[in-house]
């Protein structure tokens, strides 16, 4: 059976194993980006812990998935339910490029504009909400699309533990030795992550030209 015919075979597992691999995904990126940025911003204004914060973030980045995925098993409540697993693991890995350009966003803002907003009036939130994170928002929206495109990758794992997710067709094709099927849930997982990267990045480059 030729490629083609797996994945007409296989039609609409991939549909519900892509809406799964989606679920991860989404569930994740929103776990990231609510501490991320925040994390990122407090860094911004306390320097002092950049190196303790970013030095944990990179020391989870090195960790292997599966590792991690083992770890997650000991821990309350999330070690209940596999897909709680996934998603905590994969919001830690997605959390390195948006705490790193959350923070390079804020401290990049031009001092002179800042200044120019303090003789203003303005206080130090409203300069964030209405100067920093403004002009640099397409800094941000880079590090969340550098996350977004690597957990797409990683989330192909979640299988291991019994999440679901285009990795199911994957493990099962290793499992049965049929290129095939391993490429029914490579192949969409790989445009995921094409069009998740496509998108941010038009989002981006819009954004550029906008400031």
């Amino acid at each position: 059976m030729n490629l083609w015919a797996v994945l007409a075979a296989h039609r609409q597992e991939i549909l519900t194993l892509t809406g799964e691999h989606l679920w991860l995904v989404g569930a994740s990126m929103a776990i990231a980006l609510a501490i991320g940025i925040p994390a990122g911003i407090l860094l911004a204004r306390r320097p002092r812990l950049r190196t303790p914060v970013l030095g944990s973030a990179n020391v989870i980045e090195t960790i292997p998935s599966l590792a991690l995925f083992g770890f997650l098993l000991t821990v309350p409540w999330i070690e209940q339910r596999a897909d709680r697993q996934a998603i905590t693991a994969l919001a830690l890995y997605a959390l390195l490029p948006i705490i790193q350009n959350t923070y390079a966003a804020i401290t990049g803002v031009d001092p002179a504009v800042r200044e120019a907003a303090r003789a203003m009036g303005m206080t130090p939130n409203q300069i964030l909400r209405q100067v920093e994170l403004p002009l640099g928002l397409p800094v941000i929206l880079a590090g969340v699309r550098v996350a977004t495109v690597l957990t797409v990758g990683i989330a192909t794992i979640a299988p291991a533990i019994g999440a679901g997710g285009l990795g199911e067709l994957i493990f099962r094709g290793i499992a049965m030795v049929d290129n095939d099927l391993i490429l029914a849930g490579a192949i969409p997982a790989a445009l995921l992550a094409l069009a998740a990267d496509f998108l941010l990045s038009a989002v981006e480059r819009k954004l550029r030209r906008a400031r």
